[in-house]
């Protein structure tokens, strides 16, 4: 899975105030308009730009390509439970097939028999092995997820997240991405 990011619309990556994106899946872009926003307010600093200017009768400037936050954003501890975040800690993949179709969500337990809308109790399923499941427990079914469900760390998003880089990745990224970047001795 790749996530659309056009070359053409300049976007810049944004670093928290330690150098580290803010976020790597979804990657954490600006688009080059709310960039020169917070730069006009004194938000962040430029660390590298695109060749492109924008300018005014009175005043040009080159638009920025990665900006860093001058105050620190903590990040959370722990992911917010959605649909998307459990598909990422799956890795994109059926947790009963490994197909990367057609996903939805499966209650391992099903809610008919108790089973509660948790971290511990959602996996990413395809949806003919959803439908295969219905209602059914694992053991009825003859199907258990490839591991168990469990809540994830930011971390362990950002690691998995990491597998699916965007489909452009501007030069300018790589020393603060670290995807597929070759270090110079």
């Amino acid at each position: 899975m790749t996530i659309a990011v056009s070359p053409n619309g300049l976007p810049a990556l944004v670093l928290n105030a330690d150098y580290r994106p803010l976020s790597y899946y979804p990657l954490s872009l600006w688009s080059w308009q709310d960039a020169i926003k917070a730069v006009f307010l004194d938000r962040v600093n430029i660390v590298a730009e695109y060749e492109h200017e924008v300018a005014s009768p009175s005043f040009s400037m080159r638009l920025p390509s990665v900006i860093c936050l001058k105050s620190y954003v903590k990040p959370p501890r722990y992911p917010a439970f959605t649909r998307f975040n459990v598909f990422l800690r799956d890795r994109f993949e059926c947790q009963y097939c490994g197909s990367s179709h057609e996903l939805t969500f499966d209650h391992v337990i099903p809610r008919c028999h108790g089973g509660e809308t948790t971290w511990d109790n959602i996996v990413a399923a395809c949806s003919p092995c959803n439908f295969r499941k219905g209602g059914l427990m694992p053991a009825a079914a003859k199907m258990w997820p490839r591991q168990k469900p469990y809540q994830p760390s930011v971390q362990q998003l950002h690691t998995n997240g990491r597998l699916f880089p965007p489909n452009h990745v501007h030069q300018s990224w790589l020393d603060f991405l670290y995807w597929d970047a070759e270090l110079e001795p």
